[in-house]
This record gives structure tokens, sequence and C-alpha cells, in this order.
């Protein structure tokens, strides 16, 4: 098995693509080893030490690192983790899941939160997956859209930019009821 690794714009994440499928639908984000119960995956990336985070995206898996930590360091017990994970032939994750959660809207805005929703869908979160992360909708207020970023770009020093100049500027200029979109944590 050969496991490549690409760098994220988040110096603090690493993106690891296994060369096979991760997760067959939506994405699965592990922010503690506490949340890593139902993965033995992330399980056993978190038990490397030195690990502050784990995502998992259709064929790849993302890592941060703790903050005192190099990469030097970390990257290699991560490479065996994964390798050491596949292998034993356990799954990614145990039992049901649900898919990435999306939040339902209904009433007035209905219309608004779909055309949001689809412009992430196509345009916004492929181009979030290239870095090793995610982005889920999670609401629509009074002009304001509220976004979760997850896996690298999570605390990634760009972030804030991405939301504000890339996918605000985006949907403002598709939906004219967009004034401003906002971050939120999980």
């Amino acid at each position: 098995m050969f496991i490549q690794t690409e760098s994220t714009p988040n110096p603090a994440t690493l993106k690891f693509l296994p060369g096979q499928t991760v997760l067959d639908m939506g994405t699965a984000d592990f922010p503690s080893a506490e949340a890593a119960t139902s993965s033995p995956l992330a399980q056993r990336i978190f038990a490397t030490g030195g690990v502050a985070g784990v995502f998992f995206g259709h064929d790849f898996v993302t890592v941060t690192k703790a903050e005192d930590r190099d990469w030097a360091h970390v990257k290699a017990a991560v490479l065996g983790a994964i390798m050491e994970h596949y292998q034993s032939g356990a799954p990614v994750i145990e039992g049901e899941r649900a898919a990435s959660a999306h939040a339902e809207h209904t009433g007035e805005d209905g219309d608004i939160v779909t055309q949001i929703k689809e412009l992430l869908d196509t345009r916004v979160r492929p181009a979030v997956a290239q870095d090793g992360g995610d982005i889920t909708f999670h609401g629509f207020d009074r002009g304001i859209v509220y976004l979760h970023m997850q896996g690298a770009c999570a605390g990634c020093p760009s972030s804030t930019l991405t939301l504000k100049m890339g996918i605000e500027n985006l949907l403002r200029h598709y939906i004219p009821e967009v004034l401003e979109v906002r971050p939120v944590a999980a």
C-alpha cells in the first residue's frame, strides 16, 4: 500500500491519500480523541500521539497535529497507523452514522436556502475538499449565512479570507438576499 501525502493551506494539517475509498458518502470530523469512539481508524491515528484532529473525506484522511509537535515526528506514525488499519480489515467507522449534517430550513427563506446549498455543493465543497476539508451549511437568518469549516479548513490561517472574500462574494453575486457569511463552531 502506497499512501501519498499533500500539504494543505493550513500548516498544522496534512492530507493523506491511501489510494482507496475512505468514506463512501459524506464526511466525518473528529476534533478530539474522545469524539473518535465510533472510528477504529481515527482512534488508531490519535493513538500515535501528537494528533489534534482527524477528518475523513471520500478518498482522503486529513490530520491536524498538536501545536507543540513537528510533522517530522508525527507524519511517519500517522502513515503507519493508516497502513495498519487498512491491513487489519477493520471498518473506518463502525455502525450507522449520518452523512454530513445539513441543517434543514423551511419557511419563506426555503428557496434561498436551496440556492445557497446548491452553490456550496457545486462550487465551494469540491474546492475545499481539494485542500483536505469540508464546509457545512448551518443556517440562514436575516441575510446572514452560517457555515462551519472542517478538516484542514478549521483553524486555517486563510479560512477567514476564504469565507469573506471567496464564499461570501460568490453567494452575494448569485443570491442578492445574502448579505454576509459567518463561521460557526460545531
